[in-house]
């Protein structure tokens, strides 16, 4: 009880309860982010296995890096050239940072250097890794945790554990090495490389070591880091890690680990981009038009995202098909107007005309083994089929023979003169 006194007798009146909010661990809430941030590998795993059992490893890596890794792209340049005030408060980095890559890559493709690819690759685990580390320090925000040794550990637990799970991985060293001996790189002595492959996993279990103490620490002392962060950390680090090292296929643990780098991805920018929206009313156009409370517009967001890296699929899959299509179509020419000639001349005259065309056919067929073992199976199969009655009316049987369509190929070449 407290007494107060004014201009009337003293009189005693009940102390104020002082109650401390209790603080949100969560970005969004439990289960949402469990589904989104927290435990999404134990559902990609899965999934990843089942569809393996129907596509190949080439073929989900490749719709994964353009629907996925190309797509994810829109909603940050939404937010870069959309919000305005973000936009003044970058405006020279937003401007030239896009004409200065550009520059590079063609600096790159002109000179063809191919250490591009070592750059782009060491981007991707530094881009993965940071993104690790930015959610840990957002779950620490929501429990009010920003002492400096917290922070650095954050990151050094997550830059030690990403690079140790790429250094010890079979896959990603041959291939990396392999690149880059083909820039032009010095040659690493084997027992130089275990060394350093030793010392980065000693590295990491010590800052574990320290990441764990502080975390005691910071947690007797009443300045509690977010025990979701732990979570996060052990899911995220293990998933990379089984992603290098435990899936058969690299291409599929690449897959795997960019789908879940998508799914944060998109949906943080979501929730952070629609609370923008609703506080900020200078915010208008297209951005306060998308990012809205509405079912229906997260699904035009993930429609606009897979439109954006349809793009990039396209770019990878539309020469091969125009070039296998083209095939087809001059094959499929050649045969009908082959077919129809033999039905109208004698023998005598075919064999005459035959010798004619020899150059002409020759070409044709080092061109079909040079293309046309890609043509598409639908039109492999309607090349192929054969049709009876027709062949037993012109005469052109000897074209429709049962064998296989490279086996005829190489027969034909053989007999013009090629592929002795």
């Amino acid at each position: 009880m407290q007494q107060i006194s004014a201009f009337s007798r003293p009189q005693t009146v009940p102390a104020v309860p002082t109650t401390v909010p209790k603080k949100n661990l969560w970005i969004l809430d439990s289960w949402r982010d469990l589904l989104f941030y927290v435990g999404t590998p134990l559902l990609l795993v899965p999934m990843f296995a089942l569809a393996q059992a129907r596509w190949s490893a080439q073929d989900i890596y490749l719709f994964v890096a353009a629907f996925g890794a190309t797509g994810h792209h829109l909603p940050g340049m939404i937010r870069a050239y959309g919000d305005r005030a973000l936009f003044e408060r970058f405006r020279w980095r937003f401007i030239f940072a896009p004409i200065f890559l550009v520059m590079v890559c063609l600096a790159f493709v002109w000179w063809d250097l191919k250490g591009i690819v070592l750059v782009v690759f060491f981007w991707g685990v530094w881009h993965g890794m940071m993104q690790t580390y930015g959610f840990c320090r957002i779950y620490d925000a929501k429990t009010g945790s920003f002492a400096a040794l917290t922070r650095r550990l954050d990151f050094a637990s997550c830059a030690v554990w990403f690079a140790t799970a790429v250094l010890l991985s079979p896959q990603r060293m041959a291939d990396t090495l392999e690149t880059y001996y083909a820039s032009g790189g010095p040659f690493i002595r084997p027992e130089l490389l275990r060394g350093a492959q030793q010392a980065l996993f000693a590295a990491a279990i010590a800052v574990s070591i320290l990441f764990v103490a502080n975390f005691a620490r910071m947690w007797v002392i009443g300045k509690r880091p977010n025990p979701v962060k732990l979570a996060l950390l052990a899911t995220s680090i293990t998933f990379w890690w089984y992603c290098n090292n435990g899936v058969a296929n690299i291409l599929a643990g690449i897959a795997l680990f960019e789908v879940f780098h998508d799914v944060q991805y998109l949906s943080l920018v979501w929730i952070y981009n629609r609370n923008r929206v609703e506080k900020d009313s200078s915010i208008g156009g297209f951005m306060r038009f998308v990012f809205r409370r509405s079912g229906s517009l997260v699904g035009l967001y993930i429609g606009l995202v897979f439109a954006y890296g349809s793009l990039g699929y396209f770019k990878e899959t539309e020469i091969e098909t125009i070039k296998r299509f083209l095939t087809g179509v001059v094959r499929r020419i050649y045969l009908e107007s082959a077919r129809a000639l033999d039905a109208r001349t004698s023998r005598s005259c075919r064999w005459q005309r035959r010798s004619a065309s020899r150059t002409v056919s020759a070409q044709l067929a080092l061109a079909w083994l040079e293309m046309g073992s890609g043509i598409c199976r639908p039109t492999e199969r309607t090349l192929d089929r054969t049709n009876p009655k027709h062949y037993a009316r012109s005469g052109a049987r000897r074209f429709c023979s049962a064998r296989p369509a490279h086996e005829r190929t190489r027969a034909f070449a053989v007999r013009v003169g090629f592929g002795r």
